[in-house]
C-alpha cells in the first residue's frame, strides 16, 4: 500500500513538475533539486490563447498554471489572495481572478455518497431530491432538496475521494516548497512554508463540513437577538464531514437592484443595513462572516438580510480589535506614531529595525490618502497601501485581518453599486471610536491591569528558577550552545558539488596515468589486445572512458538548467 502510495506521488509530481515546465517555470526547478525529476521531453514550448505563453507576466503564467494544475492548486490560490502579507501585491490581484470552473460530478456519486455518510436510503430522508445540481465547484456540489418532513433544503455533496487527492498534493507541496524555499524567497515568496500551513489549516476545515454546521450554528446563537439579517438553518442530525443539509431561503442577489425596486426595496437602505450587520459583527463581537460577495449576500421580500455559506469566518480577539480600530482612527487622526504603535500591537511578528522609517512611510501613506476628499478615495485604495507595508516590513498579523479588509473591498463595491452617496469611511469610524471608549471603560482597564500583573507574576515566579537551572548546567560543564550560520547553505552544496566533479576528475586521470604505465610493463602475449595494449591497460581505459563520458553529460546538463 505504502509503495503504490509512493508510485502515485511520483507520477502526479512528474505532472505538475511538466505542468510548470509547460508555462516557463523552467528556473523553479532548474534551481532546486526537483531537476533531478525533469525529464527532456517535458520541455516544451506551448502556446495560451494563440500567444506565447512567455508573452505573458510571470504572475499570469503562474496564476494559469494553478488553473491547469487542478482543484488543489486553485484552492490554495484563492486562499492566498486573501494573503497579502505572504505573496506579493502583483500575484494577488492575478489569484483573485481565479473561479472554480470544476464540472458537477454524476448524481450516482452524490447519491451514493449521501447513502453512505447518512446511513439511509435517498428516499427514506427526502420527498424530492434534484438530480441536477445548483452549483459545482472544486470541493463539492450543491442540490435542491425537499425533507420528508415537508421543508425546502440544499444538500451540498463533496466531491469523491477530494479529500485524499488534496492529501496527496499537499503532501508533494509541503516537500517542493521544502526544496525551493531559497529560490520563492528571491521572488518575493517571503515564507514557502508558512504558505502551506496557512493552506493546510484553511482546506482541513472546508473539507470537514461538521465544522461549517458548527459555524452556522454560533452565528445563529450569537446574533438571534438581531431581526435585521438571517441564517438558515443546519439540519445536524442528517449532516456529516462529506454532506451537509441546511434550509433553503429565498431571495435575490444583493446586487439585484432591479428586483429589490419591484418589491418596492431602497437598494440605498439595504447598503446602509449590510454595512451595519458586518461592522458590528466584526467591531462588536469579533467574529464575523468571511466571504460577502454578492453570491453569499441575500436579501427577501421583507427586506431582511440573508447570509450564505460558512465555511469561511473570521474571529479577532479583543485586544486585536482595539489595536485594529486603532490603526483606522489614527491614520483619522493624521497620527503615524500612534498609528505605528497600533500595527505593532496588532502584529504577530514583525521586521521592523527601523523604526523611524517605518512612521516615515505611514506619514506618507496619510499625506496621500487621509487629506483627500472622502469621494476622491476609496478604502481598497488604503488597504492596499497598508498591505504593501505590511508586506516590505515583513508585518504577520492574524489572518481574521485579512478577511476583513476582504470583506471591506467586497463591502465597498456593492455599496458604491447601489448608493449613489456611498461612503465606507463614514460608516467604519463611528464603530472604531466606539471601540476606543469602550477599551477606556474601568472594568476592560481592570482585566488589562490584571492580565499584566499576572504576566509579571509568572515572569517573577519563573525567572530565578530558569537562572538556578543555568547555573547549575554551567558549574557542572553541561552547558551547550548552538550558533547557526545563515546564508551559507548555498555555498556549502555548491562546494559539495564542485569537490564531487573534481573528485570525479581525479578518478579519471588516476586511471588514465596508471594505465599508461602499465602500457610500459613486460606482459605475456596472450595477455595482450590489439597494438600491443594489455589486457589491465585496457581495462582502465574503458572505465575512465566511461567516467568521463559521465562527467561530460554532468556539465552540459548543469549548463542547459542554468
Amino acid at each position: 500500500m505504502i509503495l503504490n502510495t509512493t508510485f502515485r506521488n511520483i507520477n502526479r509530481t512528474r505532472e505538475i513538475l511538466g505542468i510548470l515546465v509547460k508555462y516557463g517555470f523552467e528556473d523553479f526547478i532548474a534551481n532546486s533539486t526537483l531537476r533531478n525529476l525533469v525529464t527532456e521531453s517535458m520541455r516544451i514550448k506551448w502556446l495560451r490563447d494563440d500567444k506565447p505563453v512567455m508573452d505573458t507576466t510571470r504572475w499570469e503564467r503562474v496564476r494559469m498554471a494553478a488553473e491547469e494544475l487542478g482543484p488543489t492548486f486553485i484552492k490554495l490560490a484563492q486562499i492566498l489572495s486573501n494573503r497579502p502579507d505572504i505573496i506579493p501585491e502583483e500575484l494577488v490581484k492575478e489569484f483573485e481572478k481565479l473561479q472554480d470552473r470544476v464540472p458537477p460530478f454524476p448524481f450516482a456519486k452524490a447519491k451514493a455518497i449521501i447513502e453512505k455518510e447518512t446511513g439511509k436510503r435517498l428516499e427514506e430522508i427526502f420527498e424530492d431530491f434534484q438530480e441536477v445540481p445548483m452549483a459545482s465547484a472544486s470541493i463539492g456540489q450543491v442540490h435542491r432538496a425537499k425533507l420528508r418532513t415537508g421543508e425546502e433544503v440544499v444538500v451540498k455533496v463533496q466531491r469523491p475521494d477530494v479529500k485524499e487527492t488534496i492529501e496527496q498534493d499537499l503532501s508533494i507541496i509541503k516537500e517542493g516548497v521544502r526544496r525551493m524555499d531559497r529560490y520563492l524567497k528571491k521572488q518575493g515568496v517571503l515564507n514557502g512554508e508558512e504558505v502551506v500551513r496557512v493552506f493546510e489549516r484553511a482546506i482541513s476545515k472546508e473539507l470537514d463540513y461538521r465544522n461549517e454546521a458548527r459555524n452556522i450554528e454560533r452565528f445563529r446563537n450569537t446574533y438571534r437577538h438581531r431581526s435585521d439579517f438571517y441564517v438558515p438553518k443546519p439540519y445536524r442530525e442528517y449532516s456529516t464531514d462529506k454532506v451537509l443539509i441546511m434550509e433553503f431561503v429565498k431571495g435575490c442577489k444583493i446586487t439585484d437592484v432591479k428586483q429589490l425596486r419591484e418589491w418596492g426595496i431602497s437598494p440605498a437602505r439595504i447598503v446602509e443595513k449590510g454595512m451595519d450587520i458586518y461592522l458590528s459583527q466584526i467591531f462588536e463581537y469579533g467574529y464575523f462572516h468571511g466571504d460577502p460577495h454578492p453570491g453569499n449576500v441575500l436579501v427577501n421580500e421583507e427586506g431582511k438580510i440573508i447570509l450564505l455559506d460558512f465555511g469561511m469566518v473570521g474571529q479577532l480577539m479583543k485586544k486585536d480589535k482595539y489595536a485594529f480600530a486603532g490603526i483606522f482612527i489614527a491614520m483619522s487622526k493624521h497620527d503615524a506614531r500612534e498609528m505605528a504603535a497600533n500595527m505593532r500591537k496588532l502584529a504577530v511578528e514583525d521586521n521592523i529595525t527601523d523604526m523611524r522609517q517605518f512612521v516615515y512611510d505611514l506619514n506618507d501613506m496619510i499625506e496621500d490618502y487621509a487629506y483627500l476628499d472622502v469621494g476622491e478615495s476609496s478604502i481598497q485604495d488604503v488597504i492596499q497601501r497598508l498591505q504593501k507595508i505590511m508586506y516590505e516590513y515583513h508585518i504577520t498579523v492574524p489572518g481574521a485581518v485579512f478577511l476583513i479588509f476582504r470583506a471591506f473591498a467586497i463591502l465597498e463595491g456593492i455599496g458604491k453599486k447601489l448608493h449613489p452617496n456611498f461612503k465606507t469611511y463614514e460608516f467604519i469610524r463611528p464603530y472604531g471610536q466606539k471601540l476606543l471608549t469602550e477599551q477606556l471603560r474601568p472594568e476592560n482597564l481592570a482585566q488589562e491591569a490584571a492580565q499584566r500583573f499576572s504576566n509579571m507574576s509568572a515572569f517573577l515566579n519563573t525567572f530565578p528558577v530558569e537562572v538556578r537551572g543555568i547555573l547549575q548546567k554551567i558549574s557542572k560543564g553541561k552547558l551547550h550552545t548552538e550558533v547557526e550560520l545563515q546564508g551559507y547553505g548555498y555555498a556549502l552544496k555548491k562546494w559539495d558539488s564542485i569537490s564531487t566533479r573534481m573528485g570525479l576528475v581525479y578518478i579519471i586521470c588516476a586511471l588514465m596515468i596508471s594505465s599508461s604505465i602499465a602500457l610500459l610493463a613486460n606482459y605475456p602475449d596472450d595477455m595482450r589486445f590489439y597494438y600491443g595494449i594489455n589486457k589491465w591497460s585496457f581495462m582502465g581505459y574503458v572505465i575512465a572512458s566511461g567516467f568521463f563520458v559521465v562527467w561530460v553529460y554532468a556539465l552540459i546538463r548543469r549548463k542547459v538548467y542554468k
